[in-house]
Order: C-alpha cells, then sequence, then structure tokens
C-alpha cells in the first residue's frame, strides 16, 4: 500500500516511492529504493520537499498512531496534485533563448549530477532505473519545448571532466529537438531522450584511467572503448520494462551507413532510424567540445565537416533534419557581417537557415570592440548578410560564451 507522509515521518528501512514536488526540487535523481542510509533522510530534510509516498508493502509502515494519507483514501487529491503539476511546472509557451538560458543552465546542472549518481550506480552493480531517467527527459524535453536552442547551447559548453556526464545530456537534448524535427510522436519523441540520455551508459564500465585518457588512445586503448555500447546494452538489461528503443541506440550508435561502424558494422537499412538519430547527434556534441586531448570546433564550422562526412557516417535525411533542428549556425557560431562586423549568434529566426540573430560586438575594419547591437538577419530591410564563419580559435574573445548566453561563466 502507498502512503503520503511528511519528510518528518522518514525512518530507514521505508521504501521512497515517489517525492511530491517538481523533479528539479529532488534530492536524488530517481526514486523507488529502500531509506538504509541515515545521510540520505539528513539530505531530504534538508531540500524544499516537504512530502514524500512511501510503498508500506517493499518497507516499513509509519509508527504505530502516527497520521499518514494512503492512496486508497487520496484518491482525488492524487489527481488534483497531478493536473497541478501539469498546468504549473510544465511551462510550454515558446520563449526567447535568453529568456530560457538561465532555466536552462539549472536543468544542466541537475542533470550533470543525475547522469553521475547514474554511472555511480551502475558501476556498483545496481539495476538500472530508467523511471528517474524518464522525469529528467521530461524537464530536458520542456525546455526544448520552450526553446530548442538555449539548453543545447548551454550542454556543449563542458569542461574536459564533465565531458562523459554532460555528453549523455546533450545528446538527450539533441535526440528530442531532432524527434520534434522529424515529426515523430509524444511518445517516440520522449523515448528518443531516454535513448540519448542513456546511450553512453557502457563508459561507466570502462577503466577510468582510459576513459579519462589525456592523450590519444592507444589501439589497444580504443579496443577497450569500442566495447561499451555491448557493455551499456548489458548495464541496461538489468533494468526494469526498458524500452527496445533505448536498447537499440544504446548498441548501435556508432554504426555507419556505409557498415565501417561498430559493434556489429550494420549498413544503410539496418540500422534504425533512432540508432541514426544518436550517432548524428553523438558525433556532434563529440566534436564540438572541449575534450581531455583536443578544443571543441566551433559549432558551424562541425555541421561542415559533419556534411563532408555525412555520405559514409550519417543517413541523408536524418542528418537534413538534425541541421534545420540547430540551424547552419547555430548558437555560439562566431560570424563575420557583409559590413566587416564580428558577431555571435544567439538564436534562430525559423525564417531561413542563413538569417539567425547575431549579436555584433567587434569591427574588422577598426580591428576594436563596438557595443554589442543584436541584428536579427531574417527582418525585411536588413541589409546585413553573414559574410562568412570565423574560428574563435583566431580572435580569442575570453567573453564569446557570456555575450551569447547571457550567462557569467557560462563554460561552467
Amino acid at each position: 500500500m502507498l502512503k503520503k507522509i511528511s519528510v518528518e515521518q522518514l525512518t530507514l528501512g521505508m521504501h521512497l516511492k515517489e517525492f511530491c514536488g517538481s523533479w528539479m526540487e529532488h534530492p536524488f535523481w530517481r526514486s523507488g529504493f529502500v531509506i538504509t542510509d541515515p545521510k540520505d533522510i539528513t539530505t531530504i530534510l534538508a531540500s524544499s520537499i516537504k512530502e514524500v509516498w512511501i510503498d508500506c508493502d517493499k518497507g516499513l509502515d509509519v509508527a504505530v498512531g502516527q497520521s499518514a494519507m494512503s492512496e486508497e483514501e487520496s484518491e482525488a487529491q492524487v489527481e488534483a496534485e497531478l493536473l497541478q503539476a501539469v498546468t504549473e511546472q510544465r511551462e510550454l509557451a515558446p520563449v526567447s533563448a535568453d529568456m530560457e538560458f538561465e532555466r536552462a543552465a539549472k536543468i544542466c546542472l541537475q542533470s550533470k549530477q543525475a547522469v553521475i549518481s547514474m554511472f555511480q550506480e551502475a558501476r556498483m552493480g545496481k539495476a538500472v532505473d530508467t523511471g528517474g531517467a524518464r522525469r529528467l527527459v521530461e524537464e530536458i524535453t520542456d525546455s526544448v519545448t520552450r526553446n530548442p536552442g538555449a539548453l543545447i547551447s548551454l550542454a556543449r559548453l563542458k569542461t574536459a571532466d564533465d565531458y562523459t556526464y554532460m555528453h549523455s545530456v546533450a545528446v538527450c537534448a539533441m535526440m528530442v529537438a531532432l524527434a520534434r524535427q522529424l515529426g515523430l510522436d509524444e511518445e517516440q519523441t520522449r523515448l528518443a531522450g531516454i535513448a540519448g540520455l542513456m546511450h553512453d551508459l557502457g563508459k561507466a564500465a570502462m577503466p577510468m584511467e582510459v576513459l579519462n585518457k589525456p592523450g590519444k588512445l592507444t589501439d589497444g586503448e580504443f579496443a577497450i572503448i569500442k566495447t561499451h555500447p555491448e557493455e551499456g546494452y548489458r548495464l541496461l538489461l538489468t533494468g526494469q520494462d526498458v524500452a527496445p528503443l533505448v536498447l537499440d541506440v544504446c548498441l548501435h550508435h556508432h554504426e555507419k551507413t556505409d557498415g565501417s561502424g561498430y559493434p556489429k558494422g550494420l549498413k544503410g537499412d539496418a540500422i534504425s532510424l533512432f540508432a541514426k538519430m544518436g550517432a548524428v547527434c553523438d558525433v556532434y556534441d563529440a566534436i564540438t567540445s572541449n575534450r581531455p586531448y583536443k578544443s571543441g570546433w566551433d559549432p558551424a564550422e562541425s555541421l561542415r565537416k559533419m556534411a563532408e562526412w555525412a555520405n559514409g557516417h550519417f543517413d541523408p535525411k536524418v542528418f537534413q533534419a538534425f541541421v534545420k533542428s540547430l540551424g547552419i549556425y547555430p548558437i555560439g557560431s562566431l560570424v563575420q557581417l557583409s559590413s566587416g562586423r564580428l558577431g555571435v549568434v544567439i538564436e534562430q529566426t525559423g525564417k531561413s537557415l542563413t538569417t539567425p540573430c547575431v549579436k555584433v560586438f567587434f569591427s574588422t575594419k577598426s580591428n576594436m570592440r563596438i557595443v554589442p547591437e543584436v541584428i536579427d538577419l531574417s527582418k525585411p530591410g536588413t541589409t546585413e548578410k553573414i559574410a562568412s564563419r570565423e574560428d574563435p580559435a583566431k580572435w580569442r574573445f575570453a567573453d564569446l560564451n557570456e555575450l551569447w548566453s547571457g550567462l557569467p561563466s557560462a563554460a561552467r
């Protein structure tokens, strides 16, 4: 039997079924476990969560004489709470990128901690909990729905040490955006997000000295890393009700359409749509992110490079949809306008892939910074256009990420 109790009533031995409140307020990335560590109760008490559901069939009940609300007694209230959660917590109206950045930054931070916990539990041999992943993906999906570029752009700004964990968050967000671009239904989009979040779980089984090696891998070390799709597949099988789609993406996101990928060397139509989606999202985040052994490429340059590889590596239709979901000049791309001014892309306009909103801040003619100005290249009468993409490494603007995100220390 399920019972709702105050967090002050929690004791060791209770089975914590669910937290009451927004996922963003939860002190743990998942629920559905027996409390065995006093520190867990301390953590819950220190959070903003006031009530939880416990499962008395899987753990201890409340003490005799203590009041609690059972599931049977509170069916109407539960329905009311769920309705309130949908209407109040899930704000899905479209907003500009600058309005979503702050909220997306919080989701990125919470999601990173959740993925770290997920990997730690996998390393300890605990069963994979896709229930916790589902709630996390819902938050990411809501952010992508409000503005597809904000969270995806912020998730790209990861340190080399954060790469393994934030990579999963970034691929999740891009899978959701790509699924929406392809016109997939809500359930397929949700599963695509979960697949993106779980696709690299097998890296939890990799030796840390190989996974975090700062230099180029030896052939032997690369052979070890290439086992991570199969290891991830094995780990996912320990969970309950893991969707076949999620298993498929985990196992096959390194397959290539020309058959040169791994682990099975699948070719063309033998690779599922979702595995093809995973391959594109995985590569884009890998080449745009700072790694222990190299700096990430500029977003626009990365898409240009991927277009060169597209015939052998990616499904053309999937890649085209991916470009449309991000824009030819994704948020954060450094460009030069026809006037000679440099600017950074801060928003897609939806009218044309070549006419985003650009924040100009530097004059190449006078070789000096200028007062930042936002220019919507899609507006009628705008004479400016993008003349070229620029290499950030050439210009070395220390505040480039802050310019497009509006957040201090955006690179975290």
